[in-house]
């Protein structure tokens, strides 16, 4: 290994997925390896805390071996290891911040800790170099943000949801329509089978506003499902889907676009794990290809939670000197910087 290269390791543990990545560079993937519990959580209709700690402390060394193995490197070759600080599930996050700093001690490796949001957005360097300033569009379970970046590390939060992030909001209109957990894919392709034909609201807010609101939108579905069943009327899911998610899209492809060019930036960048909506993808991508901003969508696997996403955001810190020490806590709800 040459001594130029910086190795990253991460881990990623703030849902339900324990995620260990090697990385080198910034930009190349190692190793980038993720077990999912997604089946344990089905049956709830949820995650649930507990069962996804549980599985997190039975998965961490198991996934770490994996990695070390697909990267085929030894300890002495890491520069770093970074690890999610927050948000998440408080006793998820501290399963993957003891392992990095139980690492870190081990082997007296520097340990950074990086926000999840930040992993992200950081995903997209995977896939190609940032330009900046850019937008960065976070749409996922419990966030809905606008962040606008000068610079690498630097996070300036110009928009976010008052209420229900957009992904939660689809788990909700899913489980209304019996749909399994997680529900968003399954909006999804539902969506594609029906046609718009239902009137739903769009949350516009203030003149200006670049804050996101579902809850209303969430509501407004549940309202028409009720009214429905009250009188015997029957009403296609497929058109349900592709109407809310119509809804959903309208606003946060308006309101990114509209912070783009008042921003005046260079790159916009689609982060989380919403970012796999085929139908936001494609929204984006017609809404962008009539300007100069050049649009980055990362591929499906480093959309969902993972640790290669944690280890390019990591890599930026440990360039810029941030370190943690071993009293290092998990924060869940920690604040995008």
């Amino acid at each position: 290994m040459k001594d130029k290269d910086q190795i990253i390791l991460a881990i990623e543990s703030s849902c339900d997925e324990t995620a260990v990545a090697i990385i080198k560079n910034g930009r190349e993937i190692l190793a980038n390896v993720v077990a999912s519990q997604i089946e344990s959580h089905k049956r709830f209709g949820g995650v649930v805390p507990e069962i996804a700690s549980r599985h997190h402390v039975e998965q961490i060394t198991i996934v770490l071996e994996e990695a070390m193995n697909q990267a085929a490197i030894t300890y002495d070759d890491i520069a770093a290891i970074a690890v999610t600080e927050g948000p998440g599930l408080v006793g998820a996050l501290l399963i993957g911040v003891n392992a990095a700093k139980a690492l870190a001690f081990a082997h007296n490796i520097p340990l950074v800790p990086v926000h999840h949001i930040a992993g992200h957005i950081y995903a997209n360097r995977l896939v190609k170099e940032m330009t900046f300033p850019l937008l960065a569009l976070v749409v996922s379970g419990g966030h809905t943000e606008l962040v606008y970046m000068k610079g690498h590390g630097s996070y300036e939060v110009i928009g976010e949801t008052r209420d229900d992030a957009a992904g939660e909001a689809y788990d909700k209109v899913a489980r209304q329509l019996n749909l399994p957990y997680p529900g968003g894919p399954h909006i999804d392709r539902l969506a594609h089978e029906g046609n718009p034909t239902i009137d739903l609201p769009r949350a516009w807010l203030e003149k200006d506003s670049f804050d996101f609101s579902f809850s209303g939108l969430k509501s407004a579905v549940i309202n028409i499902l009720h009214n429905a069943s009250q009188r015997g009327e029957e009403i296609r899911p497929e058109d349900l889907a592709a109407s809310f998610q119509a809804s959903v899209i309208e606003v946060v492809v308006t309101k990114t676009k509209y912070a783009a060019e008042k921003y005046n930036v260079k790159q916009v960048l689609l982060a989380g794990g919403v970012a796999a909506n085929k139908g936001l993808r494609a929204a984006l991508e017609k809404e962008f290809e009539k300007t100069d901003i050049d649009l980055v969508i990362p591929p499906l696997y480093l959309c969902t939670d993972n640790a290669a996403m944690i280890a390019a955001a990591g890599s930026i810190e440990f360039e810029k000197g941030k370190r943690a020490g071993l009293d290092l806590n998990g924060i869940p709800g920690l604040e995008l910087q």
